[in-house]
Order: C-alpha cells, then sequence, then structure tokens
C-alpha cells in the first residue's frame, strides 16, 4: 500500500517508528507542518519512508490551537500531491490532522484513518469555554466522517462512541513503545544511594507531578525526579516548575525533589533506567506512553488507574495502579514497593515482557494494516484469495 500519514502539529514520537515498521512492506510518507526555516521540504528517513514538511503558516512552533488558520493552506497542499500521487489510505493524527486529511482528500475516494490521541471533548467540564466545545464538535464531525477511528484504549473506544461514532468503524490499537531504545539493558543515570523516584509528564495540575511531590511526604528518605513541561525558556515552563517548587517546600520535601524540565524523548530511557520505581499520575492517560516506557525498560511502575493504564498495566502483575487523586495511597503502596526488591525485581520482568509482547511497533503496524486493509477492501480481498486457496 502507499500509505499516508498526516499528523499537522506536531509527530508523536511513535509515528517514524511506526512508519519503519509499515515500510517492510508498505510505501509511507508523512506529512507534517514546517515548523523551522531550516527544515528541507522532504527528508527521507528510512527505506520506503519520507516526511514531507508542508508550508502552511509561519516556520515556528505553534500550539495546536493556533493552527486553525492554517488548516486550509495545509490541506491545499495535499490535495495538491494527492492529485498527482493518490494514497491508497491516509491516517490522520489528532484533530488538526483529521481536519487536513478531510479537506485535501474531498472526492478523492481516499479511505481515512483517524487517531485522535486526546480527545478534547474528555478535557470539556462546566465553564470550559467556547474553544473546547468547538474543538469537540469538530472531533464528532471528524469521526463520523473517517472510515475507521483507532481508539488507543478500551475506554477511548467508549468515549468515541459517546461522542458520535458508529461501534464498527472504531478499531482498539494501543500505542506502541520503542523497545530497541526502551529495554533493560543500557545506560542510566548516575545516582546516590538512597531510593530513586521518577515521575514523567505534564507539570501542570492534573499530569501527575503535584500528587509524586505530596506523596513522597509520605515516603521517607526517597529521591523524586520529575522530568516534564515545555522547552526551557517557554513563559509558561517557569511558572509551572515555580508552583512545583512551592509545593515541594510546603511539603518539606524539597531538598528530596529535583525538577529536570523538559527532558529530550531520547534520554528518557537513560532516565528511566536509573529509578527504582516510575511513577505515571495523571488524571487521565490518554496513551499510557510512560508506563510502557517504564516496563519495556524493566522498571516497576505506578500508574494511575486511568484511561491506557487500565489496559497495560496488570495491577500486581506487571505494576501497581493507584487512584490518581490519593497520595497517601500512593505513598503506602511505593514505601512497600521500595522495601521490597523480590517485588520490585519480579514487576520488572513481567513488565518487559509484556511490553515487548504486546506493545512493540512490530505488532502495533501488523495492527495497523489489518484496519488499513478494512478500509481499503484488501481484507475481503486476501479473505477471498484463501478461500479459493483452500478449496483447490
Amino acid at each position: 500500500m502507499n500509505i499516508a500519514i498526516v499528523s499537522v502539529h506536531v509527530l508523536p514520537a511513535d509515528i517514524p517508528a511506526i512508519a519503519r515498521e509499515l515500510s517492510s512492506s508498505h510505501r509511507v510518507t508523512v506529512y507534517t507542518r514546517r515548523n523551522s526555516p531550516d527544515r528541507k521540504p522532504r527528508v527521507k528517513v528510512a527505506t520506503g519512508v519520507t516526511i514531507e514538511y508542508v508550508d502552511a503558516g509561519p516556520a515556528e512552533n505553534l500550539p495546536e490551537n493556533a493552527l486553525m488558520p492554517h488548516i486550509a493552506a495545509f490541506s491545499a497542499q495535499l490535495r495538491q500531491r494527492w492529485s498527482k500521487e493518490r494514497p491508497d489510505v491516509v491516517h490522520a493524527h489528532s484533530w488538526t490532522g483529521g481536519l487536513a486529511a478531510v479537506a485535501g482528500a474531498d472526492g478523492m475516494d481516499i479511505p481515512i484513518v483517524q487517531t485522535f490521541h486526546q480527545l478534547g471533548s474528555s478535557r470539556i467540564r462546566p465553564g470550559g469555554g467556547q474553544e473546547q466545545a468547538a474543538r469537540a464538535r469538530l472531533e464528532r464531525a471528524i469521526g463520523r466522517r473517517a472510515d475507521a477511528v483507532i481508539a488507543s484504549c478500551v475506554s477511548e473506544g467508549e468515549e468515541l462512541i459517546r461522542l458520535g461514532v458508529p461501534r464498527k468503524h472504531i478499531a482498539v490499537v494501543p500505542h506502541g513503545v520503542d523497545t530497541e531504545r526502551f529495554r533493560r539493558q543500557g545506560p542510566s543515570l548516575a545516582r546516590a544511594e538512597r531510593p530513586r523516584l521518577v515521575h514523567v509528564g505534564h507539570i501542570t495540575q492534573g499530569g501527575g507531578a503535584h500528587t509524586a511531590i505530596r506523596a513522597l511526604e509520605g515516603i521517607p528518605g526517597a529521591e523524586l525526579l520529575i522530568a516534564g513541561g515545555p522547552v526551557a525558556g517557554a513563559p509558561d515552563t517557569e511558572s509551572d516548575l515555580e508552583r512545583l517548587r512551592l509545593l515541594a517546600k510546603e511539603c518539606g520535601v524539597e531538598d528530596r525533589v529535583t525538577l529536570l524540565g523538559h527532558v529530550p524523548h531520547n534520554a528518557i530511557a537513560k532516565l528511566v533506567r536509573s529509578a527504582d520505581v516510575v511513577l505515571s499520575l495523571p488524571v487521565a492517560a490518554p496513551n499510557g506512553k510512560v508506563a510502557l516506557e517504564a516496563m519495556a525498560c524493566g522498571v516497576p511502575v505506578v500508574a494511575s488507574a486511568v484511561g491506557a493504564h487500565m489496559d497495560s498495566v496488570v495491577d500486581g502483575v506487571t505494576g501497581l495502579l493507584v487512584r490518581p487523586t490519593d497520595p497517601g495511597a500512593i505513598a503506602r503502596r511505593t514505601r512497600l514497593l521500595l522495601g521490597d526488591l523480590t517485588r520490585r525485581t519480579a514487576l520488572g520482568f513481567a513488565g518487559a515482557d509484556r511490553a515487548g509482547s504486546r506493545y512493540s511497533m512490530e505488532r502495533i503496524s501488523r495492527e495497523l494494516v489489518r484496519v488499513y486493509d478494512t478500509v481499503t477492501g484488501r481484507a475481503e480481498l486476501v479473505e477471498a484469495e484463501a478461500e479459493e486457496a483452500e478449496a483447490a
């Protein structure tokens, strides 16, 4: 197949890895917005995989909610390119990618597969504002227009049904983990003797970092490293980091908390392998990436019992599930885990085995191809050929 992947805002970390897996049997072109004047228009990243940087708006990083004025220009570029070489299937990522793909493919009879990553409708709260409500309406329209919608976990599939996406159009395909980069063996950050906890994720309220600091108060002697936040220097970064510093001081644990700020994804494995326990405590976990990466590295994880964590973390077997709003309970379970090396080792081995067998990029790419085959009609063709071969 000739597969087009559309991600207007940024490329999720797993897209290049998935594209490389797909390229063993298919041709893949990834379309994303040019966000730097230094980027070449087209980059070949592997045999059969090309990234095309599309000019749409200023060549700089923009927040996703600022991309709407530039979607039409992006879509026009897609339409121009696809009219010359039509893809067999388009896989759009996030609501901005969905808008661009639907407009770019209009009238061309190209099947569209949609992944939202995190539905804006799940964030709407009383007083959430018109912007969030508008995004929810767009997501509903995209979800109903797409030939298939990928849910990363069972709970997201249920949310898509509530959004109005036909159940038969929903396929649950979890996010994968790069088991070449995230593995048990490999370098790790230097550390002292005291137990180390690592939390990776958003540093805004609800991301879990605040809960991790409150829990640390009940885990004497342990240190907590917090990785997360926009690239250093962004205005919101300092205010979010300052709130965490004040919270750590208020809880009396400031001498045991290290705020790392933004850590590049290619350095996360090294950080994770240095931990005794990885904490992933967001109130919403649409993809559960951090927990998966910790499991793949063989490090036990204490994760909030929400979203994708409910699918990937088997409580008591590959990690521990906790309520994300109960720092006291999190502290108790983490403290017990730190005091039991045998159990930590068992959880680490089981987590690595589950990550490698269920969430490898190879397996996830196969599941995506099955979805692509279904929307393009190739699945029926393969089935018919198999029946003919069996009859012969």
